[in-house]
């Protein structure tokens, strides 16, 4: 049986391996989805389109919770507003501020 060293050594003589065959099937990929691209005329923005020079993301501009004093809206999605940890603070929860 193999000591632990060893089977270490293994391992990264696999991962190099592994990144070789990697890189070499890239390039390959890569020359192929040119060939595909160029036959049928396809610009990158039709795969990749964007708007206003951002690319559209999923998601939803619904707001979920309102802050009773500024009237500030929060979808409840990402960091959590300042309001919030504010109104938390005070002993209240943010379900106080649920939008119907």
């Amino acid at each position: 049986m193999a000591s632990y060293q060893e089977l270490m050594a293994q391992i990264d003589g696999l991962k190099r391996q592994a990144e070789d065959a990697r890189k070499q099937e890239i390039s390959g990929a890569i020359a192929e989805i040119k060939r595909i691209m160029t036959e049928y005329s396809i610009d990158p923005s039709d795969l990749f389109p964007t708007r206003g020079g951002k690319v559209k993301r999923a998601g939803s501009g619904i707001v979920k919770y309102r802050d009773p004093v500024s009237g500030s809206g929060w979808s409840g999605r990402g960091r959590r507003p300042g309001w919030v940890a504010a109104l938390e603070a005070q002993g209240k929860s943010i379900e106080d501020c649920l939008v119907a």
